[in-house]
Order: C-alpha cells, then structure tokens, then sequence
C-alpha cells in the first residue's frame, strides 16, 4: 500500500499534526483454493480543518463548515487512491477518491445549468476504488504544499474543494483568494 503521494508507507502516522499521510501494510488470506492474494486496503482516515480552524460537520446531506469547539463533532474524512494512475496528469497531484464515515458518503461533483456543483452521495468508497475504469466525477488530485492540501476536481480543471464563512456549505471554486480557503490542514485518525 502506498500514501498519498504514492510512496510505499508501512509505519505509523506521526503525531506532530503533519500533512503526511502513513498506512498500515495490507495483510494477506487465504482463498479456499490455497493460494494467497493481498486483502482489500483500507481507506485512509482523517479529520480536517481549514485554514481558519473551521471543521466540516454533516448537516442533512451537505458538508458544512463551522467552527472549532468541544461540542462540535466532526466528520471523519477517508481518502483512497484511484487504481487507474496512468489516465492522469500527475503534476497536479495524487489522483484519489474522497469521501466521510458514518455515513458512508463521497464527494463528487456534477455540472448543474452549466456551473460544477460539489455535492455527497451515499456510494461505498471500496465500490469506487474496485471499479474496472475510474470514476472522474467522484476523483481529484491531491496536492501538498507544506502542512496544507488542496483538493482540485479532475472532470473540473482549476476548481477546487473550499470552504468559505462559517456555517456555510463546502463548495468547489475556481475563485482562490480571501473568499474562499482552498488549503486544509489533516490530522491522521489511528
């Protein structure tokens, strides 16, 4: 198994807060026939924050972001790379499938009156991974730049996840700057 970037990663997160992304190596079964093939990965877990210390809570079907306090109760985010690596330009990132725990949703985004919209939908992030082509609607290109990622729409070029005011909707944006944050900061969930 690799990390985000695509490296081999066999060890434990570290607990600084860093941006790096570590997972357990798969383990091996057995199948009835004798032979032994790699188990299924795991998607990565993490919580998320903004660049304004916002977390992202589910509020119907929509991700929004609020501000940190103790009796928030933020979503746990989980990430699995896309299979099909070669269809992609890596130079923007890791191409990876996104979603949150509890329920089991993912972030996909959907051109709506001519506009890219990001919006959740109740799909199994193993489904999307375990597909025979990539599924661009649901992909985008991981990038890290120090402490911080940011997360750009594959079918969407230059739009990228953000999140903007407090107790507002995340969105997808082509617009960076004061309006919107575009970087998160991660923190890996053991």
């Amino acid at each position: 198994m690799t990390d985000l970037q695509g490296n081999p990663s066999y060890g434990t997160p570290s607990h600084d807060g860093s941006a790096s992304v570590y997972c357990k190596k798969p383990g091996r079964f057995t199948h009835s026939e004798g032979h032994s093939t790699l188990a299924m990965p795991r998607p990565i877990s993490m919580d998320i924050s903004d660049l304004n210390q916002q977390v992202l809570v589910l509020q119907g079907e929509t991700l929004v972001a609020v501000p940190r306090k103790d009796d928030v109760n933020p979503v746990t985010v989980i990430f699995m790379p896309c299979r099909h690596k070669e269809s992609f330009d890596h130079r923007k990132g890791n191409v990876i499938y996104l979603g949150i725990q509890n329920p089991e949703m993912c972030l996909f985004c959907e051109d709506i009156e001519g506009k890219p919209i990001l919006q959740l939908k109740a799909q199994k992030i193993l489904d999307l991974y375990s597909n025979n082509e990539p599924v661009k609607p649901f992909l985008f290109y991981h990038s890290q730049n120090g402490r911080t990622s940011t997360f750009e729409s594959v079918d969407f070029p230059d739009y990228f996840i953000a999140s903007s005011e407090k107790d507002q909707p995340l969105c997808i944006t082509n617009n960076k700057g004061e309006q919107y944050n575009t970087s998160f900061y991660f923190s890996s969930k053991l």
